[in-house]
Order: C-alpha cells, then structure tokens, then sequence
C-alpha cells in the first residue's frame, strides 16, 4: 500500500491529508492547536478517530504516546545511547518493539520489527517538496499506527533539530 503525504507548511493546527496513489483522500492528520503539547488525531476520510498521538508533557527524553481507544498503543522516543540521531524506538504496550531509523529531517527512513521491514517512508520518487510516501510493506500490518509513528518521528526529529 502506497500513501502519499501532503504536508502543508504554514498551516493553523497542522492539518493534512493522507492519499492513496490515485490521489484518493484516505486519512486526515488532524493537529490540535493552542495545546500546550503537540497533540494530533488520525482520522478516517469520514471523520472517526482512528488513533490519537501527542507528546508527553513530562518525560526525560521527548516522547510522543499514541493512543486508540483512550488507551495507550505505543510509545516513540530517540533510542538511548545511540551514535546516530536518526533513530527511533517505538514501544508498544505488549512489549513489542519497532525500530525507526534513516534521514528522518530527510523524509527517509524505515519502519522495522526484528529486522522485518514494515514500512518505508521516502520522498526520492516524488516531485513535490512538501509531499513524502509511505509505503506499507505488510499486508497484516497497523496501517493507523505505522503512520502514526511516522508523523511522531518526524514531529520529535523536527522539535530537536529547531532546539539545536
């Protein structure tokens, strides 16, 4: 499965659609301004909330907590003690535990569990700047939660770099 992600850069609440390849609007990333922690729901095209994410407001590293239901599904932080910044540990509640590593500022990185690729983020075949794909390798995978983790990733990898 293929998306495509249209950023927009100056939008109030940080609001965007996720297509399919045929252009077809698939997912809303809803963000929730005036909140004192970033915070965003995933919707469907006809407006349920398929899962929320936003960030921890105390933590000792940045975190962003993804929740469906109003019950925890996941949890993503920069890997502890990691030569390489772009690099990513996504938890999820059962113990399991995704790696998220690559150009991330770059929109280019990759989804893996236990070396299995999940999912693939790029924007190398696409012409538009603000615009990156999401391919989902799995058929059986979480698409909610693997695009989740990859609007997360890239809000705590864009959030260090400006306090750099």
């Amino acid at each position: 499965m293929r998306l495509l992600v249209r950023e927009r850069l100056f939008a109030v609440g940080d609001d965007y659609w996720i297509e399919d390849a045929d252009g077809r609007k698939l997912f809303l990333v809803d963000g929730k301004a005036m909140r004192l922690r970033d915070t965003f729901e995933l919707k469907d095209r006809d407006g349920r909330v398929l899962v929320e994410f936003h960030q921890k407001l105390v933590s000792l590293r940045d975190t962003m907590v993804v929740e469906r239901g109003g019950e925890e599904l996941a949890r993503i932080r920069r890997k502890r003690l990691s030569l390489l910044r772009n690099h990513y540990r996504v938890t999820l509640v059962e113990g399991t535990e995704l790696d998220v590593s690559g150009k991330i500022l770059d929109r280019e990185f990759a989804i893996e569990y236990d070396g299995e690729l999940l999912a693939q983020v790029s924007r190398r075949l696409l012409t538009v700047r603000e615009t990156y794909g999401i391919d989902i390798v799995r058929e059986d995978a979480d698409v909610s939660l693997l695009i989740a983790v990859a609007v997360c990733v890239i809000v705590l990898a864009d959030k260090e770099r400006d306090e750099d």
